[in-house]
This record gives C-alpha cells, structure tokens and sequence, in this order.
C-alpha cells in the first residue's frame, strides 16, 4: 500500500512539474430580553413577594432587587444609547458551565460574548488572546461566554467541541448554539465576532473577525474600571497577532451544500457530481485556488469521501500556511503530504505533520482542522494522497 502511495504521488508530482501553470491576480438584534426593570424604585430594597420568598432567587433577580433609585436612573439613561443583550436561545449542551445558564446570569459583571466554530482558522488565530484575557481578568469581574455555532455537521457533536476546547487551553464556559438562535437572535453573520457587555446588560463594543485585539482589552479594561474594578496601569496583552495582512486564497469548501452556493466548485472538467461518486483526473493547467481531485470521490453535502485508496488531491494556493478540515476515521489514518514536487520538508512542514525521510504525513485521528503546510509566503503546489477509502475533507483554510 505505501509503495503504491509512494508511487502515486511520485507520478502526481512528475504530472505537476509538467502542467503546474499558476494564474496571477489573486487575493450581527431581537431576542428574548432579561425580565424589565422596575422603574418605581427606592433606595430600599423591593419587597420580595411571598411567593419568591419560598424559593431561591436567579442572579438575575438578586441584581434587580439590589439596585438603588441612582442605579436605576442610570440604566434608564444607557437605554437610550445602547442596545439591551439578548438572551442566549436554543442552547443544546453546556461545557464548563451549568445548565440552563443565562447571559442575565452575570448582571453586575462584563460578559464577553464569542461566536465561533472549533474549525474556524480566523476563530483559532484569536483563542491565545480570550485564553489570556480570561486568565488574567476573570478576577476583576471578566466572564467569557463562548457561543459555539457550527459550521459542519460534525462541530455539533459534544464531545467534539471537548476535545478542541482542551487542544486550545479554553476553559471558560461555552454553549452549544447548534440551531443557530443565539447567532440570530444577535443578528450575527461572522464567525468570530466578540460583543462587549457592561454590568448593566447593555451591549457596548463588538468587532467582526481578527486583529482589534489591543482596542478589544482596553475596551474590557474600560468597562471593568468602570464597574470598580482597580487595573492601575495595566497593559494590554502581548501575544504575536497572526492575522493575515496579505493576499492569500480564501477558504475553500469540499461540500456541494458549502461550495456551490458560494460560486466554488473543484477544477476537473465537470465539476462536483452532488450526490454522486465519480472517477477523476488530473490534466491540463492547474488553476489557482481550486481544488483538484485524482482518483475515485464521492461528492457530499459537506465533504468530499474517497471512495478508494491512493485517491489524491492537488491544490495551487497562495499563502504561508494551509489547513483541511478533515473528518474523523475509524481508525487513524495517513494523509502523505507534498508541496512543490516534493514530500514536505521539516522547514515547510505545518504542525500536524510527521515528517520522515522519504515521506511525511498527517495522521488523521480526529474531526478537527489540520495544519497541512507552514512555510514561506508565496504561491505553491499542494499534493495529498489518503492512505485509504474513507477519508473525507470539508475545507481547506489559509494564514
């Protein structure tokens, strides 16, 4: 079997030194809302009825019955300048938090809400700074909520969303928004998008996508200040911002149900076969930013499935660094790596690749996002031979 492979890719690669022709000129409010508050108010207490009185108060309540007539005048004064958080909705499992926890929860605290998704290469690129920002603001009142909205079928999974939250150190809490009514019920269209939420619920600054991070912790910094909390002099966080800044290929889906409504299909004469399992082959020029398929392939809503061993893929892409979001196997298997004519060497080699002398692979185990290639910027050759029938591949990503 791996002589085949071998002998595979040594054949792809002798195609693409011949064929290799690359193209130039490349490169979120209704909800449920938090019960109203009482605008006739004193500075005592709210008597609580005797029906409430038999049962333990939500956080929530216990907020409301805490305010003063100042704190409510100053609520009634944010309302006509900032727009109330909606209410999480629809939530279908609950990781390092209670079930049934509410945004409302945590009135008196700056929340800090984060849609994404645990295959999301932008999501990814911006987890060391909520990581950091948790650690070291979750003592002066911080609460990160982690909004877990799928792309794939598979990101629904429970012990899926576990498993990438230990790979990424995350241990604030996360909710599983599979049915999308969070994402709608803030009007969201991005994976990642962060919304900053006073102690009083009011939404007060969001950002759409990477980078922004040392605007986003002043703005943390500012709020917890502003609900007392004492930061001094405080810097913002260090950390290496991996946010593209040059052209590159976009991300690129293998489902039919991702790829065609997006105007992407993969570049064999013919295209995607919706549905259908077809015989592929690799010939003539090479565009960029196509996926390109040698071998036998079943065409499926949100992947591509070989459906034989030694089927290949070959992708021209412009970037430093490339990623397949591939699925889970039964057992583990190998997916041999080459870039430019030649097995990926140790200084181009991404993080998921074992590199050996005359092969190096990716040892797919998981459904999760693998570093395939990390190198130097420029545009280059991607060839991938599965070890055997039954991978399968969503998308490929790029940094």
């Amino acid at each position: 079997m791996k002589g085949k492979t071998i002998a595979l890719i040594i054949v792809l690669i002798a195609i693409a030194g011949s064929i290799y022709y690359l193209e130039s000129g490349k490169a979120s409010l209704s909800a449920q809302q938090p019960d109203t508050l009482e605008t006739e108010g004193n500075n005592q207490q709210t008597q609580i009825n005797s029906n409430e009185s038999r049962q333990a108060l939500t956080p929530y309540r216990q907020w409301e019955r805490s305010l003063t007539a100042e704190d409510r005048k100053r609520i009634a004064d944010k309302e006509k300048l900032y727009q109330k958080v909606p209410e999480l909705a629809g939530i279908s499992g609950y990781l390092n938090a209670p079930e049934g926890m509410k945004i409302s929860d945590f009135r008196g605290k700056v929340v800090l809400v984060d849609f994404w998704t645990y295959t999301c290469i932008n999501c990814i690129r911006t987890l060391p700074y909520l990581t950091e920002w948790d650690r070291r603001y979750r003592d002066e009142g911080l609460v990160i909520i982690g909004v877990h909205t799928p792309e794939f079928e598979f990101e629904k999974e429970y012990d899926n969303v576990k498993m990438a939250m230990g790979k990424y150190g995350i241990g604030y809490r996360v909710v599983q928004d599979n049915d999308y009514a969070t994402w709608k019920a803030f009007g969201n269209r991005f994976w990642p998008r962060k919304y900053l939420v006073d102690a009083d619920g009011f939404i007060r600054y969001d950002h759409i996508g990477e980078g922004g991070y040392t605007e986003t912790e002043q703005k943390i910094q500012e709020l917890l200040m502003e609900r007392g909390a004492r930061l001094g002099n405080m810097s913002t966080t260090q950390l290496e911002d991996k946010t593209p800044r040059r052209q590159q290929t976009p991300e690129l889906y293998a489902g039919y149900g991702f790829a065609l409504p997006r105007g992407q299909d993969i570049g064999n004469p013919g295209g995607m076969q919706p549905g259908e399992a077809a015989d592929y082959l690799i010939q003539g020029a090479l565009k960029n930013d196509a996926i390109y398929l040698n071998g036998r392939w079943q065409s499926n809503e949100d992947n591509l499935e070989a459906k034989e061993g030694n089927a290949a893929i070959m992708l021209a892409f412009t970037a430093s660094s490339a990623n397949i979001v591939a699925l889970k196997q039964d057992t583990p298997l190998k997916l041999f790596v080459g870039i430019d004519g030649q097995p990926v060497s140790k200084e181009q080699a991404g993080d998921d690749v074992i590199v050996g002398e005359s092969q190096s692979y990716i040892l797919v185990a998981e459904p999760r996002l693998y570093n395939a290639v990390n190198g130097a910027y420029g545009t280059h050759l991607l060839t991938l031979a599965v070890e055997r029938e039954g991978f399968a591949f969503s998308a490929f990503t790029f940094g």
